[in-house]
């Protein structure tokens, strides 16, 4: 049975309101009254045409937005027109395109996050939690199944959550923040232990082999790769 966060109810999502761009009518229904049940108020349009339209002076938090839209303008040009427009809302592609090339074209185009088709529900409700508290600039919490989110210091995995330590989560943070780049053994020590007395380079190993267990428990595509004599890089992709 698909494991799931814990509802956060009406109080915290009542706020929230979502426009869900998807051709296939069931499907945006199902989408629509699942997020209804979480709290969240949501839109539904079917053209891309009607969602340039739509996403303009409504004030989305979010755009769930489909990329293969058979009428008009398909996902990936509705999300360039929207930026071109200056439509601040956040906008996560939904698409069973799961090529490396599709979602660097998502992203590309102003995407802030992208989801592969068939998801898990849950993770869609923490991908969209985790985009509707980002403010301008904390863009990259999102590696793959793995959602960190900064301000409230939620860890998920495929929408799971993964308790942390405040120091693992600290690390992981900025490890996420850098995810693809070599992230120094300074740098660490500096993020987990700031004025606390100084660490050497074993206990941040420690550290890093915590959350390795953590991830490979939790089934992420995410790994910690070591870099000798350098420090850490985060990156996808299983051993």
């Amino acid at each position: 049975m698909e494991k799931s966060l814990p509802r956060r109810g009406p109080v915290d999502n009542r706020d929230v309101k979502v426009l869900v761009v998807e051709d296939e009518k069931d499907a945006a229904e199902n989408i629509r009254w699942g997020l209804a049940e979480a709290g969240i108020a949501a839109d539904v349009v079917h053209n891309g045409d009607d969602a340039i339209e739509r996403a303009q002076g409504n004030g989305y938090d979010a755009v769930l937005l489909d990329v293969m839209l058979p009428e008009g303008p398909d996902g990936f040009e509705v999300c360039r027109r929207l930026r071109a427009l200056r439509v601040t809302s956040r906008i996560m592609m939904l698409t069973a395109l799961s090529g490396v090339p599709d979602r660097v074209s998502g992203l590309d185009s102003g995407a802030d996050d992208y989801l592969t088709k068939p998801f898990a529900f849950a993770e869609l409700l923490a991908r969209i939690r985790a985009l509707s508290r980002r403010e301008g600039g904390t863009r990259d919490t999102t590696v793959s199944d793995l959602v960190v989110d900064e301000p409230a210091r939620v860890v998920a995995v495929s929408g799971v959550p993964m308790p942390l330590t405040r120091k693992e989560f600290d690390l992981l943070a900025l490890l996420v923040q850098h995810a693809g780049r070599v992230v120094a053994d300074e740098q660490l020590v500096d993020r987990g232990w700031s004025f606390e007395s100084t660490p050497d380079s074993a206990l941040v190993h420690v550290y890093m082999s915590r959350l390795r267990t953590k991830l490979s428990r939790a089934g992420s595509a995410v790994r910690i790769v070591s870099v000798r004599g350098i420090g850490y890089r985060l990156e996808v992709g299983r051993v």
